[in-house]
């Protein structure tokens, strides 16, 4: 317990990363840090498809963002993606699985639908290692959360990482709740020691090409206090207990 190294990730395997972003925005949000120390990485966006139809009018996120009528949101955003992908290096791939906002609950999308094409996805990037979003609050960060779980262990040769969903982290008992869940599961969550490049300019840059996303993400998220703090990017490494700590699952 005393290894200086414990955390540390060996530089070979985050050759190739792949990080998966529920949405058009939540990568940078979460992982610019990551990505700017890490260029050339992928980011896999699972909710970047075109809905049969936009409400009308907009519901509120699109409204507060300055869509109306008409308006091809997914389009604009993905323009918006690439350009702050750029910022931090990072190559995109959109998935075409569509946002909960625009279905009603029995038309979203399963697990069974989105982990297939998500394992395609890693495998054709040839990742080393794999960053999900811990899932919280969020039906949409749940769902590329689990489905990411699904695939880890047909690709146990992949080093897998959650990094903590921006905004939501920080509402109360949420990341507490997924790392029990986690933990009582024997996929013990624990922080690592991953490389980064901290810039906080950068990241800014980087998530105000999301202007349409902006006003609300300050409304929602607090944007601006969140960027100024420069609050630091945390990575949790997904592997079984060490050997003979298992028990620690089971103590009250």
């Amino acid at each position: 317990m005393d290894d200086p190294t414990w955390g540390l990730v060996e530089p070979e395997l985050l050759r190739r990363i792949v990080v998966v972003s529920p949405h058009l925005d939540d990568a940078v949000l979460g992982t610019s840090h990551l990505l700017l120390r890490h260029r050339g990485s992928t980011v896999v966006t699972v909710f970047a498809g075109r809905p049969a139809r936009y409400p009308d009018p907009p519901g509120p996120w699109d409204a507060a963002g300055g869509f109306g009528a008409g308006d091809d949101v997914v389009g604009t955003r993905r323009q918006e993606d690439r350009r702050a992908l750029e910022v931090v290096g990072a190559q995109p791939v959109w998935l075409d699985f569509v946002e909960h906002q625009y279905l009603p609950l029995a038309d979203r999308p399963t697990l069974e639908d989105v982990a297939p094409a998500l394992e395609a996805a890693i495998r054709s990037a040839t990742a080393t290692a794999v960053f999900l979003p811990m899932g919280l609050a969020n039906p949409d960060h749940g769902t590329a959360h689990d489905a990411g779980m699904l695939v880890r262990p047909r690709m146990t040769d992949l080093a897998w990482f959650c990094y903590e969903d921006a905004g939501y982290a920080n509402l109360p008992g949420l990341l507490a709740w997924r790392v029990g869940k986690l933990f009582r599961a024997g996929i013990w969550p624990t922080p690592a020691v991953v490389p980064q490049q901290p810039d906080g300019a950068r990241k800014s840059q980087a998530v105000r090409c999301y202007s349409s996303q902006i006003p609300p993400l300050e409304a929602e998220h607090a944007l601006t206090p969140r960027l100024e703090a420069n609050v630091g990017e945390q990575y949790w490494r997904l592997a079984p207990p060490p050997v003979g700590w298992e028990g620690l699952v089971d103590l009250p």
